[in-house]
């Protein structure tokens, strides 16, 4: 099944232009994440939007928008009154000016987007465009609107596609003066410095994104798994690191414990590598069984009428909400 788009309208360069479909680059998905229960009865946790005063419910159609103006006092805004101010960018990228990518401070990223043609029509002219942006060498500046905001997008080639990387407004980066102006300036001595690049030199490499681990993902699926076969979790003790009292010492201590462990790495036999973790089978099988009063209830009325089973260990499980 193909993915799905989350944008569609028309790139344009000058008077060239091509349908185009905005898909998000990246994922997070595949990550562990929890459902609020009620421990009285093991059920799913939902959010109601209430009045902040009366505290009743509110229905959809009676909420609006309003932008507080004073203390307890709003504007209404309405969906019609903000499509009035709605701007070309919603349905068409225009491509402003071309920048050198080095001038493109990392700190203006927000996140990227694949761009690809949207069907057949104007493949052509989005190879043009594409191949006009790689041939520059440059990053292309344009404007789009997502989910009713203005945003600025850098658009760059990426294989036989494209991708934009939406960018910070000025007023949304805070000045790094802020934090950094207290940092004393530290005179380092050459004995420093040269202790320092001997660590740096053991432990450079290049970039390979695809042996990153996620150690907390992994951790956080074993407890799970170990929590639904009904095994005890115990906090892991942590011993206490040493207090650094002298730099140099400290520096050295590093080049000693980085030498011993690039000397272990070089005569270490082949296939002492990391092992491939196993993947947890049946995400089912892992939700927390939860015991509420519901439950025990209608597990009395069981045993009750069933004849005695032998104990089983913890863990049994009842699917939550």
């Amino acid at each position: 099944m193909a993915p799905r788009a989350y944008w569609k309208g028309y790139l344009r360069l000058s008077l060239v232009s091509c349908p185009i479909a905005l898909f998000p680059a990246t994922s997070e998905r595949e990550k562990v994440s929890f459902n609020q229960i009620n421990k009285e009865t093991g059920n799913r946790v939902r959010y109601r939007k209430v009045d902040a005063e009366t505290g009743d419910e509110v229905p959809s159609d009676h909420i609006i928008k309003g932008y507080e103006v004073a203390k307890g006092e709003y504007v209404e805004v309405t969906d019609d009154e903000l499509a009035s101010v709605a701007l070309e960018s919603t349905k068409t990228i225009d491509i402003d000016e071309f920048v050198p990518k080095n001038e493109i401070d990392d700190l203006y990223a927000i996140r990227p987007y694949y761009m690809a043609p949207d069907g057949k029509v104007g493949q052509d002219a989005f190879v043009v465009i594409r191949d006009a942006i790689e041939q520059m060498k440059m990053v292309a500046i344009g404007r789009v609107v997502l989910t009713s905001r203005e945003h600025i997008i850098a658009i760059s080639p990426r294989g036989k596609g494209l991708m934009g990387t939406l960018l910070r407004f000025p007023y949304e980066v805070r000045d790094a003066g802020e934090f950094f102006d207290d940092i004393p300036n530290v005179k380092i001595t050459k004995d420093m410095m040269e202790l320092a690049r001997h660590i740096v030199e053991t432990k450079k490499g290049h970039f390979k994104p695809q042996e990153f681990e996620d150690h907390y993902e992994h951790a956080v699926r074993d407890l799970i798994e170990k929590k639904a076969k009904g095994i005890k979790i115990e906090a892991p003790k942590f011993e206490p690191t040493g207090k650094v009292i002298n730099l140099m010492d400290a520096l050295r201590k590093s080049v000693q414990a980085e030498t011993r462990g690039a000397a272990r790495g070089a005569t270490a036999p082949s296939g002492t590598g990391k092992k491939a973790r196993k993947k947890i089978e049946g995400q089912k099988e892992m939700l927390l069984p939860i015991a509420g009063k519901k439950a025990a209830r209608e597990s009395a009325k069981e045993e009750h009428h069933a004849p005695r089973k032998p104990a089983r260990a913890h863990g049994r499980q009842r699917k939550a909400g």
